[in-house]
């Protein structure tokens, strides 16, 4: 008996078929959404035994791997070329981590200015200064 032959009894015996049915429109229909990377590539490659004939190649996983990413993320691995899943995988990670960064770095800064306060009345930007007994260009105020 071959490990396939073995893989598909068990398969049979302990995941029904409809319960086999579902797992592989849910592989089909996964997207990252909220996931990390992390979470979706775990999620994906449990779900993918259910679907094999849709990833029997690499490249074929790797499609379908880029296919389910958000799209910022998509974005920047849709223009790159890789070898394998796993170095799809890595870079989709670094990316992630990397605008994560950034996004934090814009709320800090975001933070610092709100913690400074609204500007003070009487020195914003480059309006003039006017008294507060200003009656209108050319009037003198009244003594």
């Amino acid at each position: 008996m071959t490990w396939i032959r073995l893989k598909e009894l068990m398969d049979n015996q302990y995941y029904p078929r409809d319960i086999r049915r579902m797992n592989e429109r849910e592989f089909l229909s996964l997207k990252q959404g909220s996931l990390s990377i992390l979470e979706y590539a775990t999620k994906l490659n449990k779900l993918s035994r259910f679907a094999l004939h849709q990833i029997n190649t690499e490249e074929r996983r790797m499609d379908h791997f880029e296919q389910g990413l958000r799209g910022y993320i998509r974005s920047m691995i849709a223009g790159q070329t890789f070898d394998n899943f796993h170095e799809m995988y890595q870079r989709a990670v670094k990316i992630a981590r990397v605008l994560k960064d950034t996004e934090m770095e814009k709320q800090a800064l975001a933070f610092g200015k709100r913690k400074m306060g609204p500007p003070k009345k009487g020195i914003t930007g480059n309006k003039r200064f006017k008294p507060d007994n200003y009656q209108g260009k050319g009037k003198q105020p009244a003594e």
